[in-house]
């Protein structure tokens, strides 16, 4: 049986793709090149090292279904980065293409078999080469010993590092109200960093793009400053490697990795909490950072002086830099996100679409994603387009007569009202006993998670109140939900009602 080895594999494996793994589809796909099949194996090559880690860290099973419904055969994948070459074979002249059928002994190609071409759909230039001209490589001779490439399901780098997403970059982050701020300050940190603000603190809910800006700071450095040292990992990460290095009497390589780089990079350093020793630890890589003008970045989901049981002195140095926070988007923010979102895995969705998801999802970017994988899935599986039926259908919105009507803050304030049998006139006023202050902080809860309005517009519609006040609200009631399963129960019936358009 031979391998196929026209344009179709390719083609047919993004389609694979798309149709079976569409979470996993990036716009860039089309633009790897194949390389041919080897030893059982097709190559990829990849435009950077940055994707090729990233698709040997997320994508090698969604790659190899993809090759073995393709081809009919039990093929694996194997991604190289721009630099690194597939396979060739010694004592036959390079220039002469191998049988794309057959290998010198006549056997098909497959699990032993020689390298063999899959050209591209397309025929663009491609790393200095003229696609159009066929990659030309011969057969591996018997003496010639395997060459290693690494397996794609190994990692690549140091355990602790984190694989870089190629699509988190500074081109790919959507700038709104709640996170300019923060955007300025991770542009400023990667254009100079060790001088603009050290360290950068980023602070916010989970969900919010702070791992997107660590992560953009991360690429744009690796990108123009190749010989830059930088170690991107997360607190995890580093409070059980101190833990290991404890044990087995390493700490002076665990010193070395944390503390001999440009940058260092952690991700919900709020996990240093109560943790005594990791953070006498981490105060001596802070200053000896520092103290050499290496860039800190840190991201956290609180701000320092709201992280339980961290050292005073961790939390003044925390604050030396800048300190910065992540709000959740507003609604032409998620609008923007969602369509950003959409694009990067090939998707177009209309203003209408984007609009319709962007009034129903509003916790946080990450559940954006969910509602676009959603809509792949739905539309994948109906064969329709993506359209507003579609996306009632994927966010489960059946009530279409109420549709796109989301309830003003006017009508929650008197639904709550009723319910606890206070005035509104008082929910609005300046009292604060707990049976007006409870009931007013569900109102900036609802408000601030069924309308469109941002927190300075709530706080203004409540007697004009700061939106550090709505913002304390919600983080209020959203800890008191956890707690206290009545209340939980009451706050889920008013969102039921206020679904069905009952609060309108």
């Amino acid at each position: 049986m031979t391998i196929q080895t026209d344009s179709r594999i390719w083609e047919s494996m993004l389609g694979c793709l798309r149709s079976n793994h569409p979470q996993i589809c990036r716009h860039w796909f089309g633009d790897l090149e194949p390389l041919g099949v080897h030893d059982g194996s097709i190559y990829l090559r990849a435009h950077s090292e940055m994707q090729r880690d990233y698709l040997r860290s997320k994508c090698v099973d969604a790659f190899n279904d993809a090759a073995r419904e393709s081809t009919s055969q039990l093929l694996g994948i194997r991604f190289l980065g721009p630099r690194e070459d597939a396979p060739r074979a010694a004592g036959r002249d390079a220039a002469q293409p191998a049988d794309l059928n057959h290998a010198a002994d006549g056997t098909p190609p497959g699990l032993d078999g020689p390298l063999i071409e899959i050209p591209r759909p397309d025929a663009p230039r491609q790393f200095g080469r003229n696609a159009s001209e066929p990659l030309r490589v011969t057969p591996r001779a018997p003496s010639e010993p395997r060459r290693r490439i690494p397996g794609d399901t190994e990692r690549l780098d140091e355990p602790e590092q984190i694989i870089l997403n190629p699509d988190y970059g500074f081109e790919h982050f959507v700038v709104g109200p709640g996170n300019r701020l923060a955007h300025a300050a991770s542009v400023a940190v990667a254009n100079n960093p060790g001088r603009a603000y050290n360290p950068l603190f980023i602070h916010g809910d989970v969900g919010l793009g702070k791992t997107h800006l660590l992560q953009a700071i991360c690429v744009q450095l690796l990108t123009e400053r190749p010989g830059l040292i930088l170690h991107y990992t997360s607190c995890d990460v580093f409070v059980n490697g101190f833990m290991e290095s404890v044990r087995s009497g390493h700490m002076s390589q665990f010193r070395h990795r944390f503390r001999d780089v440009d940058v260092l990079v952690i991700d919900d350093i709020h996990f240093l909490a109560n943790r005594d020793r990791t953070q006498e630890e981490f105060f001596h890589t802070f200053n000896s950072l520092y103290q050499a003008n290496k860039q800190i970045v840190l991201s956290s989901d609180a701000a320092p002086d709201e992280i339980p049981n961290l050292e005073n002195r961790l939390v003044s140095r925390f604050n030396w830099g800048l300190v910065t926070k992540v709000d959740p988007p507003g609604y032409e923010t998620r609008v923007a996100i969602l369509q950003t979102k959409a694009s990067l895995r090939g998707i177009e969705l209309t203003d209408e679409v984007a609009s319709f998801v962007a009034a129903r999802v509003t916790t946080n970017i990450r559940e954006l994603e969910g509602a676009i994988t959603k809509l792949q899935i739905h539309a994948r599986v109906s064969g329709r387009e993506i359209d507003v039926g579609l996306a009632r259908e994927a966010l489960g919105v059946t009530d279409e007569d109420r549709v796109g009507r989301a309830p003003s803050i006017d009508s929650i304030i008197s639904t709550v009202s009723d319910h606890f049998g206070v005035k509104r006139t008082d929910v609005l006023g300046k009292k604060r006993h707990r049976s007006i202050s409870l009931p007013r902080q569900i109102c900036m809860f609802l408000a601030k998670k069924q309308t469109r309005q941002s927190l300075q517009e709530i706080g203004a519609y409540f007697g004009g109140r700061d939106h550090t006040t709505v913002l304390h609200a919600v983080r209020t009631i959203e800890k008191r939900r956890q707690e206290d399963p009545r209340l939980d129960l009451i706050i889920q019936r008013f969102e039921q009602r206020m679904g069905r358009g009952e609060a309108i």
